[in-house]
């Protein structure tokens, strides 16, 4: 079922954004490197509300990593009382990605749906697997559960919000932590044959 949404994303003044009310957890970090927790309470394809300790200063670069989102770059827009505006510095292919992950966020708050369980998951029969960093980093783990978009993993490396990685080849980047490891989301969907087959069958 498909919960058709009235938020539209484009067509504002100015080339400006709609914002779409959410709640998903993140980090920031600033220009002098310093990394902070944030709240994202409201979120367009060209801007971001997070509520948060330290804001920046107006101009200020910042890097972000958003669970469900991952990296988004930009500057400090204006302050708020509770933490700032960032604009979110992408290309129009990016945005387009970011509207349609904003449009399933959305849907998700409609629906009540899980937490990240957009596609089926399964256990797979064959679980170890090599998760390898941007840097080289290899570490072993167990795939608890695994779809076309991400996976679940057991291991002992508890590897911040917004690593690159890769899960047995498939590259993505960590958008969770769990009690015993962390998840996964693939930057493009699997083919459903190909994960059945390697994992699976």
């Amino acid at each position: 079922m498909i919960v058709s949404t009235e938020v539209q994303f484009s067509g504002a003044i100015s080339g400006s954004f709609q914002r779409v009310p959410i709640s998903i957890p993140g980090r920031y970090m600033l220009e002098d490197r310093s990394e902070h927790r944030c709240l994202v309470t409201a979120m367009s394809p060209g801007d971001v509300v997070l509520s948060a300790g330290r804001p920046g200063n107006p101009g200020e670069q910042v890097i972000a990593y958003l669970e469900f989102i991952g990296r988004v770059e930009g500057v400090v827009l204006s302050l708020l009382p509770e933490g700032f505006v960032m604009t979110v510095s992408a290309s129009e292919r990016k945005r387009d990605k970011l509207t349609a992950q904003l449009t399933w966020l959305a849907n998700r708050h409609e629906l009540d749906l899980p937490d990240g369980r957009r596609h089926e998951r399964f256990s797979p029969v064959r679980s170890e697997a090599t998760l390898v960093t941007r840097d080289g980093g290899r570490y072993s783990c167990h795939i608890i559960d695994i779809s076309v978009s991400g996976a679940a993993l057991r291991c002992d490396v508890m590897l911040d919000i917004g690593t690159e990685v890769s899960v047995a080849s498939i590259p993505g980047r960590v958008t969770r932590h769990l009690p015993e490891g962390i998840a996964v989301q693939f930057d493009t969907l699997q083919d459903e044959a190909y994960i059945l087959s390697k994992f699976i069958a």
